[in-house]
């Protein structure tokens, strides 16, 4: 069994289709989880994200990456994240396994 999880850039819903949640699972994890996701990720904002953790009923926690889209990168040009931005989820990740809190700021 995993000590945590580490959910990057969740997919909540397709993009423009709120409706159609993907969280009908979420009541029955067992395993802490750290989101990272972006705060313009098409596939759920932040708001929508707050909402779905709070299904977990365990430990669960949040990078807002601000200005990161669905691959975690700054612009419509970056696919993919920064080197600071791995970081910071990878340092983020050890300190939620260690039972500390990640940093909720973009």
């Amino acid at each position: 069994m995993a000590d945590a999880l580490l959910l990057l850039s969740y997919p909540l819903h397709p993009p423009d289709r709120a409706d159609q949640l993907r969280t009908g699972h979420f009541h029955e994890l067992r395993t802490p989880a750290l989101f990272a996701h972006g705060s313009v990720d098409p596939f759920g904002s932040l708001a929508e994200l707050e909402a779905a953790r709070r299904l977990i009923p365990v430990r669960t926690s949040l990078i807002a990456i601000d200005g990161g889209g669905h691959g975690l990168g700054k612009s419509s040009k970056a696919s993919r994240p920064s080197t600071e931005t791995v970081a910071r989820v990878v340092d983020s990740f050890l300190a939620f396994l260690e039972g500390g809190k990640a940093t909720q700021d973009g």
